[in-house]
């Protein structure tokens, strides 16, 4: 840990290798567990701008899911299930049970699925910008819909880039991503692996098909937001994935899914600078 990066980096044994896991330390040695889990071609370090607004608090770790960044060598089964099970894993590791657990986007319905499957890991439950599923569209596929869905994030895992520079430039232009900071920056960058000029995304695209098509479909992912052993709330943001007006969720959607837990919009955020704000860490933190 040094002051450019103000977290260490551990390891914890999951079926089939070592998961990568980053902990940005309370101040205080007995201060809160945090774990935090990311979206679906996220990293840990998405997790950056909540650990410096939770300021030492709290003990924050956040894995890098199998199948992404420095997990990327964990091979399959992937699925929710899965990681949900590797979370519960992660909290047994560190002996920390029950811990506050938050997940944004995919990790939404991780999280939830790791309260449900392992109750006694789980303190409460704080759903950033996901763990809701509707029906798909009628005719429509879940690979079109997945693809429409995530856009850019999911079109990179097929490209290659010929430096850090032009992958940073790929993301900068990124209609979400319009305030860049160093956390930003960082987190894009901690995705790629190779050497020049054939830098890739970290991602194992069978991972993300797997993982997008559960998050759409899989009935127990779906089912767990209202099974839930422990307190919980779901934050939304306003907007979309490319900063567009329509948000995965609305107060329509919301009230459609008549959920059986709080559920807030964070005014003026869109689908990734959520997780980036006070209301967030507030939360954590209450």
């Amino acid at each position: 840990m040094t002051e450019s990066t103000p977290y260490q980096e551990l390891t914890v044994p999951v079926p089939g290798g070592e998961l990568a896991v980053l902990h940005w330390p309370a101040a205080d040695p007995g201060a809160p567990v945090v774990v935090a889990v990311h979206g679906i071609t996220a990293n840990a370090l998405a997790w950056a701008a909540a650990a410096r607004l939770l300021a030492g608090r709290v003990h924050l770790y956040a894995p890098d899911l199998r199948g992404r960044a420095a997990s990327r060598t964990v091979g399959g089964p992937y699925g929710l299930a899965r990681h949900a099970d590797d979370v519960a894993l992660l909290i047994a590791h560190l002996g920390a049970g029950p811990v506050r657990l938050v997940g944004h986007s995919m990790g939404a319905w991780v999280s939830a699925l790791t309260a449900v499957r392992h109750p006694e890991a789980v303190e409460r439950l704080l759903l950033v910008d996901g763990a809701v599923t509707f029906p798909l569209p009628e005719g429509v596929a879940e690979d079109d819909l997945l693809a429409a869905v995530l856009g850019p994030a999911l079109a990179r895992l097929s490209m290659t880039f010929p430096d850090r520079e032009a992958y940073r430039a790929f993301w900068r232009q990124h209609p979400a991503m319009a305030d860049w900071t160093a956390e930003l920056d960082a987190y894009t960058q901690r995705d790629l692996v190779g050497e020049e000029p054939e830098l890739t995304s970290s991602c194992v695209p069978e991972a993300v098909r797997l993982d997008g098509g559960q998050v759409l479909v899989d009935p127990e992912a779906a089912a767990a937001v209202r099974k839930l052993p422990c307190p919980a709330e779901l934050l939304w943001a306003e907007r979309g994935l490319l900063d567009e007006p329509q948000g995965l969720y609305d107060a329509g959607r919301i009230a459609l899914a008549d959920l059986p837990i709080p559920a807030a919009p964070v005014p003026d955020t869109n689908h990734y600078s959520i997780i980036a704000t006070e209301a967030v860490a507030q939360r954590l933190l209450g």
